[in-house]
């Protein structure tokens, strides 16, 4: 309830400051439909799957942009959900928020710790853009480039440590780059994460197998169909530090923009296998609003 209040208290002021600078002395919205991407699973601008170059929010260089999003991946034995917020500031700054859940469901009987177990994690993130624009770069080569971290926290400090995770929280620290092709309508991205991770920090940061930084790789790549419908595919690696087969992810995708105000991303992830239950293949679906 308190953090449904705290969303619900987040939404009414991005629609109070929207009614505010509308017409007011923030330029309109400049960022063409989806090529600022949507709200990943760790909250920061980007892919699904992956973290983007790209700011968030539909901001120009003198204005601020925010966002809201829920997302839900529906796994034959887990259930993954979060659900945070994000805000850019003259697409430069990006400043992110993600309540994570893994529910295990009737799996968490078969693993010993209860049915309908969860572990949550708290992730908050910071984004700097340094180099390049995404969007409006075309006549040059260079990328939007982007170095960000994320501090993240599990709650079940206990249990992941009896797993063998050196600790409950850590940083991860990337950095991006993001390409739109207008001629060709794609769009491309490329990020470097360094992280001691175990399923994106849900089960804790470091273990037996290794408890130092691992670079990690993650890419997108989407098709503009047209300026309302992208479709793509993602990739993304993940250190095996406890020794339980932690798979790299994947996913096929299609994000709808209704306007610049609500997009809905809809796909299919393939999470391999997560605590020794394979297969973890279902749906993914993710709503975001803001401006």
């Amino acid at each position: 309830m308190r953090g449904f209040r705290a969303a619900a208290g987040v939404a009414a002021a991005l629609a109070a400051y929207a009614a505010h600078a509308d017409g007011q002395e923030l330029r309109p919205s400049g960022k063409l439909l989806l090529t600022g991407g949507v709200s990943d699973v760790e909250g920061a601008g980007g892919g699904g799957l992956a973290t983007w170059a790209t700011i968030t929010g539909y901001e120009t260089r003198d204005g601020i942009g925010a966002n809201l999003h829920g997302t839900m991946v529906d796994l034959p034995d887990y259930r993954f959900t979060a659900f945070g917020g994000a805000v850019g500031f003259l697409d430069r700054i990006e400043i992110s928020y993600a309540r994570q859940a893994f529910d295990t469901g009737d799996t968490g009987a078969k693993l010993g710790i209860g049915k309908g177990f969860t572990f949550h994690q708290d992730v908050f993130g910071a984004k700097l853009r340094v180099a390049g624009d995404a969007v409006y770069g075309q006549d040059r080569w260079l990328p939007q480039v982007a170095v960000g971290a994320q501090f993240k926290k599990a709650d079940r400090g206990a249990l992941v440590k009896a797993l063998g995770a050196k600790d409950d929280q850590g940083v991860d620290w990337y950095v991006a780059a993001t390409k739109v092709l207008l001629d060709q309508s794609l769009v491309l991205d490329g990020t470097i994460r360094a992280t001691k991770a175990n399923q994106t920090g849900l089960l804790g940061f470091g273990g037996p197998k290794n408890d130092g930084y691992q670079a990690q790789f993650e890419g997108s790549a989407a098709l503009l169909l047209t300026r309302r419908l992208a479709v793509g595919v993602e990739y993304r690696t993940k250190p095996d530090n406890l020794g339980l087969k932690e798979d790299d992810w994947m996913d096929v995708f299609a994000a709808y923009a209704v306007n610049k105000t609500l997009s809905v991303t809809a796909g299919y992830a393939d999470l391999g296998e997560i605590a020794t239950f394979g297969g973890q293949r279902g749906l993914y679906l993710s709503v975001q609003a803001g401006f």
